[in-house]
């Protein structure tokens, strides 16, 4: 019988230590993780939940290695993440805009690069679900650039974005650690090795900012809002439109796959084991 296995991770802040001072705090990315544990409980899963200083380099690319060493065909892997999304320049010659998109975990980001290379660590047939509520998410992995768009609301928004000058100064004072990542020409087709069929539905589109709110990620907000505590009952593209729906034009979460084609993993209910 399938199993799920998930992984929620939610930042509200990161270390100033690693990211030259900056610490990006954020108000709820930490309640994004805790909803999106409940609906994988709710579905049986056994769930791991990685929050701020817990959600380190070191702690989430164990957790994803477990789970893939644990699951087998037929089986479904949730990896949720909630905080900034960063960027590092490209130096493998992987992206047409000469820009690695990352997850700005608490003690370093991780690279999309690296991400692809832990997805092509889990077996042929298994499915792994991924939603990411950051900004340049819409493939975690191609074209992020910054816009400088506006919520249609009379409060300040506050994005889930490492701010551009920031981010360059991150490089620049960890340019030894990062560059080791960013040069490895393993890494580079890291994408062309998965074998499980790999669905992301992101907060955003890679030239867009996802934004924070009180209580949930805007993102993460229709979400819940479309799953009505799981009375949706529709597929997984269906689920997609339903969270569209409801998001501003400065908003627009993608649908994206990867790894091996699995027409039947679309047509699913989300979250089905």
């Amino acid at each position: 019988m399938p199993k799920g296995r998930a992984l929620t991770i939610g930042l509200n802040a990161v270390s100033p230590a690693s990211y030259s001072g900056w610490s990006g705090v954020l108000a709820a990315c930490e309640a994004d993780a805790r909803d999106m544990s409940a609906i994988a409980r709710s579905r049986n899963f056994d769930v791991t939940n990685l929050m701020t200083k817990d959600a380190t380099r070191a702690n989430v690319i164990a957790a994803i290695t477990s789970a893939a060493q644990s699951v087998k065909d037929g089986d479904l892997f949730l990896l949720s993440y909630s905080g900034h999304g960063g960027t590092l320049p490209d130096l493998n010659s992987d992206e047409d805009d000469f820009t690695d998109e990352t997850w700005c975990l608490f003690d370093g980001q991780l690279v999309d690069d690296e991400l692809y290379s832990l997805y092509g660590k889990f077996a042929k047939g298994v499915r792994i679900l991924i939603f990411s509520d950051s900004c340049h998410s819409g493939t975690v992995a191609k074209e992020a650039f910054y816009q400088n768009a506006a919520l249609p609301t009379e409060e300040p928004v506050t994005y889930r974005n490492m701010p551009a000058d920031r981010a360059r100064l991150v490089y620049d004072e960890n340019k030894p650690f990062y560059d080791k990542i960013l040069k490895d020409r393993v890494l580079k087709i890291s994408d062309k090795a998965i074998n499980a069929s790999v669905l992301l539905i992101s907060g955003c589109q890679d030239n867009q900012l996802s934004a924070d709110g009180k209580f949930n990620g805007l993102f993460t907000a229709h979400l819940r809002r479309a799953w009505r505590d799981g009375q949706f009952k529709g597929n997984y593209q269906e689920f997609h439109r339903a969270i569209l729906k409801g998001m501003p034009p400065t908003q627009t979460p993608n649908y994206f796959r990867a790894g091996a084609a699995n027409p039947a993993f679309d047509l699913q209910n989300p979250f089905s084991v």
